[in-house]
């Protein structure tokens, strides 16, 4: 039970991660930050569909956390979580086109190192 939720957690947090970044890319930066132009852009950002499966998507890594905490000690929960920056990376690099230097990539490999060592 413990790794299907922490499967559901890592899985649901980088949908919900790459869909924001996708849905503010489309959206773009927001410049005006007067009330009125606020209200607008957030009511723009809130229509996007982008965001709103980023935000299902968050809301379901959220319970499923909450579940895994629940069952296992936190101290096997929070970093064994941290196995989200990997494909979370693979993506940006990938799909989203940014740049990711090897100093990135070393963290990743220490990050992957540190989820087998406390996953045993």
């Amino acid at each position: 039970m413990k790794w299907l939720l922490v499967g559901l957690c890592v899985t649901s947090t980088v949908v919900g991660d790459v869909f924001r970044s996708l849905g503010m890319r489309h959206h773009g930066a927001i410049n005006d930050f007067r009330p009125g132009a606020l209200g607008s852009a957030m009511g723009a950002i809130a229509r996007n569909w982008m965001v709103i499966v980023s935000t299902c998507a968050m809301a379901v890594s959220f319970f499923s956390f909450m579940k895994l905490v629940s069952i296992v000690p936190m101290s096997f929960a929070v970093p064994v979580s941290a196995i989200t920056f990997i494909p979370e990376t693979l993506l940006a690099k990938f799909l989203l086109k940014e740049q990711v230097d090897w100093r990135r990539w070393i963290g990743i490999g220490l990050i992957l190192a540190g989820v087998i060592f406390i996953s045993q």
